[in-house]
């Protein structure tokens, strides 16, 4: 039951980019097309949860173990870059059809602040290792969901008659607030 909790929570009550505001930038960019939606939302829920596992292992084993906690927010920005261009390096060589589905999409992720807030949030809530992994998975997923419902509704915006003043980034960021705000309407849930 605990695991399902923390499923709920994380993906619709305390959705990372809705209630959370990490993963802004990807949300608003790559957010036009439900189709690079839904790529962004796969590679994004792979990423998350390897390196949170990898960032959790480095954490208890060595920063903790060694007294080196201070260097928590520098190893893991090093740990998630490095581990985003070796899962590039190896998609390529072993699944190119998966690269050319992902590697687009791969680059932005070193530099998505979903990866890294939700690999330290995991430490902050003293999660064991599994709670870090469903978290991860979870919030991953609350992300592509996010992303995919406000892709779909900028496609249908797209086909409506939008006031001049309104185009582009005002009607984005006003169908954020209301998809945040609907997103809300789940917090009574957990």
């Amino acid at each position: 039951m605990e695991y399902i909790l923390i499923f709920i929570a994380a993906v619709f009550v305390n959705n990372v980019v809705l209630a959370q505001f990490l993963g802004i930038c990807p949300f608003l960019g790559v957010s036009k097309k439900v189709d690079t939606a839904i790529g962004m939302g796969a590679a994004v829920t792979f990423v998350l949860t390897i390196a949170t596992l990898v960032t959790f292992l480095i954490q208890k084993y060595v920063l903790d173990a060694y007294g080196l906690g201070y260097l928590q927010t520098i190893s893991f920005i090093l740990v998630i870059a490095a581990l985003v261009q070796l899962m590039e390096i190896v998609l390529k060589k072993v699944s190119p059809a998966l690269y050319q589905a992902l590697g687009v999409f791969l680059p932005l992720i070193t530099t998505n602040c979903c990866v890294l807030g939700v690999a330290i949030l995991v430490i902050q809530k003293d999660y064991n290792l599994l709670q870090a992994i469903v978290y991860a998975a979870s919030t991953a997923i609350g992300f592509a969901l996010a992303l995919i419902i406000f892709a779909g509704i900028r496609e249908q915006l797209e086909m409506t008659h939008v006031p001049k003043g309104m185009k582009g980034t005002p009607i984005a960021l006003i169908t954020a607030g209301l998809l945040a705000m609907a997103f809300m309407g789940f917090s009574g849930i957990v």
